[in-house]
C-alpha cells in the first residue's frame, strides 16, 4: 500500500511539474507502481495474503464468542 501512495504522490508531482521530482525520467517514477504489483504477487505465492485473513478471522470469531460469553455472565478466554 506504500509504494502505492508514494506512486501516486510522485505520478502528481510529476504532471503538475513539482519540486525535483519535475525533472526525474518516468522510469523513477512509475517504478513504485511495479514495486506494488511485485510485492502483491509476492505476498500472494508466499501465503502471507492468506495467513493475514486467517488471523484476521480467527480474532473476529474469538471476540463474538468472548461477547457471548459476557452477555451470558461468564468470564471471557484470554487469547494465547
Amino acid at each position: 500500500m506504500y509504494f502505492l501512495i508514494l506512486g501516486i504522490a510522485l505520478l502528481a508531482m510529476k504532471y503538475l511539474e513539482i519540486g525535483p521530482v519535475a525533472g526525474w525520467d518516468w522510469w523513477y517514477v512509475l517504478a513504485p507502481f511495479a514495486l506494488a504489483a511485485a510485492w502483491w504477487i509476492f505476498a500472494d505465492w508466499s501465503g502471507y495474503t492468506r495467513r493475514r485473513q486467517e488471523e484476521k478471522m480467527e480474532q473476529r470469531k474469538e471476540d463474538r464468542i468472548n461477547r457471548s460469553k459476557k452477555a451470558l455472565g461468564m468470564k471471557p478466554t484470554e487469547r494465547k
